[in-house]
């Protein structure tokens, strides 16, 4: 029994050192982690940007970038890689070291629209980890200004009644999703005409070239000054403060409530530490007076979640305009 009592104290002595053991590595390795994240940031931060110099997306990355040099106390530096529907930018992000030095101002478009309309991207949604949004924006119906159609209902029983006669112009695919979706949803055949640009797609409706077009906000307030279209909905759940005048698709019973976004993510593996200090500063910014103004200025509407928001909401928009693709058949060119 002595012995037997000496081996069973050895025994669980042995048991606490294995334990003891295991729990000094494991603080070992995430010490670094946590010392990484309490450091953070050490040198300059990039903002990649996969538009050119000067849209919306740009200015709203630098809006964001100056507020982030002066709380995080490091220079963010904003860096445009456009191309081939901002799948350069994403594609450079999606392969930096996820250290959170490297971030990018995503979109609707190189996040969620690319990986429905294309066949093979070289990144995947799984490349990134998402931080946080940063702004929303809906799209604006425009027609002619001298359309007889007063409303898009009675747009929609022109269309049912001539429909050989009615088209829309799109400056991508993503935006002839947007447009599909409506034919879908009002039981209409406008065909789709593509364009190269928003500017384009708007000058061919005022030319009257198309009937139509759903055009993101910023381009489409500038185009209403010029008085030679009107604005007959908006895609939002809300009426915009800009066209209070102009009602949501909803309000006049087409089920649509589509919003455009900007955000920012990281490459995938980024310390999840570190991506909550990075959210924890967008959000406190976007609560910045002056930086509220500035972005509702671009016909943007300031918003931020957390990375789980964020990364539940790029899956399931991802799911539900897959489906619109393919019902309709919608590749990128």
């Amino acid at each position: 029994m002595p012995v037997f009592k000496e081996l069973l104290t050895m025994s669980v002595f042995a048991r606490k050192r294995t334990f003891l053991t295991k729990l000094v590595c494991m603080g070992a390795l995430l010490t670094p982690l946590f010392s990484a994240a309490a450091d953070f940031p050490t040198r300059p931060i990039t903002i990649v940007v996969g538009y050119s110099p000067g849209g919306a997306n740009d200015v709203l990355a630098r809006i964001v970038a100056e507020k982030l040099t002066l709380s995080l106390g490091q220079s963010v530096i904003v860096e445009n890689r456009p191309g081939v529907a901002s799948i350069v930018g994403a594609s450079y992000v999606a392969k930096a070291k996820p250290d959170g030095y490297t971030l990018l101002m995503g979109a609707s478009g190189p996040i969620v629209f690319n990986h429905v309309l294309y066949a093979k991207l070289p990144y995947t949604p799984q490349d990134f980890a998402p931080i946080s949004l940063v702004g929303t924006f809906p799209l604006v119906m425009l027609t002619q200004a001298n359309n007889p159609a007063k409303s898009v209902t009675e747009m929609v029983a022109f269309a049912k009644q001539n429909p050989d006669k009615v088209n829309y112009s799109a400056p991508s695919a993503s935006f002839q999703l947007i447009a599909e979706l409506f034919n879908g949803k009002t039981g209409t055949r406008f065909q789709h005409i593509p364009y190269k640009g928003s500017a384009d797609a708007i000058t061919a409706v005022m030319t009257q070239d198309v009937t139509m077009t759903l055009i993101d906000t910023g381009p489409a307030l500038t185009a209403l000054q010029g008085g030679r279209v009107k604005a007959m909905a908006v895609t939002s759940g809300e009426r915009l403060k800009d066209l209070p005048n102009v009602p949501t698709m909803t309000e006049l019973g087409v089920d649509i409530n589509v919003s455009f976004w900007s955000g920012l993510l990281a490459p995938a593996g980024t310390p999840p530490a570190i991506v909550k200090r990075i959210q924890e500063e967008v959000a406190r910014v976007l609560e910045l007076p002056d930086v509220k103004k500035r972005i509702t200025g671009l016909a943007i509407t300031p918003v931020s979640n957390t990375p789980e928001q964020f990364d539940k909401m790029i899956t399931q928009e991802i799911n539900a305009w897959r489906q619109v693709a393919t019902e309709k058949n919608i590749k990128a060119n």
